[in-house]
């Protein structure tokens, strides 16, 4: 899916690979988020930008369990 005209571009990195809670492993949306990614305006990309970069942090801090709950606003 095309980003043109939208300021605020996919994160995906070309590595789909979605564990057992539905969370891509590439770029951290949730499946939802990403079925959504097209559809939305920035202001919700933005949104989802900050709960993937939340799941990103949490994945990499030992013991963390990835796919905590965020905000969703």
């Amino acid at each position: 899916m095309s980003d043109t005209g939208s300021a605020v571009q996919s994160p995906c990195i070309g590595n789909c690979c979605l564990d057992d809670d539905l969370t891509c492993l590439g770029c951290f949306r949730s499946l939802e988020e990403i079925k959504e990614w097209g559809l939305v305006d920035d202001r919700r990309r933005r949104i989802i930008l900050q709960n993937a970069g939340n799941r990103k942090t949490a994945a990499q801090m030992p013991g963390a369990d990835p796919s905590s709950p965020t905000t969703d606003a």
